[in-house]
């Protein structure tokens, strides 16, 4: 029996969300992604944004030594106490219990700070990285505020496709018994699912900013009734040269919105983005551990001739039970995932060249652990979160140490730890 809170799907189009993960209709098309920027081919519009690695290259020029501490310190943190419980924020009562019975009952820090300020309709800069529960930190009331009135839409902008689908990914979870609608607009793939999508009412456009762009220039996208927007990782984007983009996104949206912005690092563009596009913001900072000194890291010396075989050996040692290699380029990241398969080691790559499918095959043997190893380009270092990854292996050395504070954040994650290995000429 149909209740008041489900409706039936809409012929050739969407479904609401549904308890079990239930996916959403694309419009039955299958779909090829770039990791961020516009559309590559198909597309009357250049590229934007960064890529998925492997373009030039600069040589980076480390101190081997910022890669050793062997003796991490112990976590001495003190223990957060949250003020508020997720049933204690004022949420809608059967949106609460929703959230409790995915095991979401206490907030973490981000969350505890934010989730009411949001609520209260602030501009928020909450300066967190990966694994704080930022996600849900904006989710949570946005997905609140949308009950309250169903009107609103909010669009969410991410660096990485990846990220983009984790995010709807998430918002489906913690939607899964409203009837909350969403789209995710990335980059790399034929428009026309994304655009059938867009004729039907959204609750939540989920994209990067490039193809967000193009199909805002096309007239999908109507940024008049946006009530809010989302910046997440917003550093990255920025990295990835998508400035321009978010700038002219932001002048076409409302100023009379809510605007949320998630970094781990506040630079001198993101400044300038702050001052242009937020009214009166509060900043919330909840700052990890200093990833450096809660990770093993250590340096493997090689020789010119055995690179390869250096690594291979390390594979199969047993401790080496889950670990991510970042590679350079995109075909020395194809090209080592199959040496390494071809040497016994069940590996799968994933990298800007990759098809959406071929990409999300390729996590879901590794989340799995139906592979032992995921090669990958630093399109991987943020938006694609694995627990349990016990090693992370810089292979080719990243062109910043920014970069490799990514990268080896992809282990230790919560409250486990994890080891960095960095390959180093000898």
């Amino acid at each position: 029996m149909q209740t008041k809170y489900s409706r039936p799907a809409r012929s050739g189009g969407r479904r609401p969300f549904s308890g079990g993960g239930a996916t959403r209709s694309s419009g039955g098309a299958s779909r090829r992604f770039s990791s961020g920027g516009r559309s590559q081919g198909g597309s009357r519009y250049p590229s934007r944004g960064g890529g998925g690695g492997g373009g030039r290259r600069k040589t980076p020029t480390f101190d081997p030594s910022k890669f050793i501490n062997t003796n991490p310190q112990s976590e001495t943190e003190e223990v957060y106490e949250a003020k508020n419980r997720f049933s204690t924020f004022g949420l809608n009562d059967r949106f609460a219990r929703a959230i409790v019975a995915n095991g979401l009952e206490i907030p973490s820090p981000i969350q505890d700070q934010v989730i009411p300020l949001i609520l209260d309709g602030h501009d928020v800069i909450g300066l967190a990285e990966t694994g704080t529960g930022k996600t849900a930190a904006f989710l949570v009331p946005l997905i609140e505020k949308t009950l309250r009135d169903y009107s609103r839409q909010t669009l969410i902008l991410a660096p990485t496709r990846e990220l983009a689908i984790q995010i709807e990914a998430e918002l489906r979870k913690l939607a899964s018994k409203e009837r909350i609608y969403s789209t995710v607009c990335v980059g790399g793939t034929s428009m026309h699912p994304q655009v059938r999508a867009l004729r039907r009412k959204n609750h939540f456009v989920i994209g990067t900013p490039g193809r967000v762009l193009d199909l805002i220039e096309r007239g999908y996208i109507k940024t008049e009734s946006f009530s809010a927007v989302v910046l997440d990782e917003a550093d990255r984007m920025l990295d990835m040269g998508f400035i321009t983009d978010i700038r002219e996104i932001l002048k076409s949206i409302p100023k009379e919105r809510d605007t949320l912005f998630f970094s781990a690092t506040i630079t001198d563009d993101a400044k300038k983005l702050v001052n242009d596009f937020m009214k009166d913001p509060k900043t919330v900072s909840v700052k990890k551990k200093d990833v450096i000194n809660s990770i093993k890291q250590d340096v493997v010396t090689h020789g010119h001739h055995n690179k390869f075989e250096t690594l291979a050996n390390l594979l199969k040692q047993p401790e080496f039970a889950r670990v991510i290699i970042f590679g350079a380029m995109k075909h020395s990241v194809e090209k080592l995932a199959n040496e390494l398969t071809a040497a016994g080691i069940k590996s799968e790559s994933i990298h800007g060249n990759k098809s959406h499918p071929q990409r999300q095959r390729a996590l879901t043997s590794f989340k799995s652990g139906r592979v032992q190893v995921l090669v990958a380009t630093d399109v991987a270092a943020r938006g694609i979160h694995v627990d349990n990854v016990t090693h992370v292996i810089n292979y080719d050395l990243p062109n910043t140490f920014e970069d490799y504070v990514h990268r080896i954040g992809r282990t230790g994650r919560g409250s486990k730890r994890g080891i960095a290995l960095t390959f180093v000429a000898g």
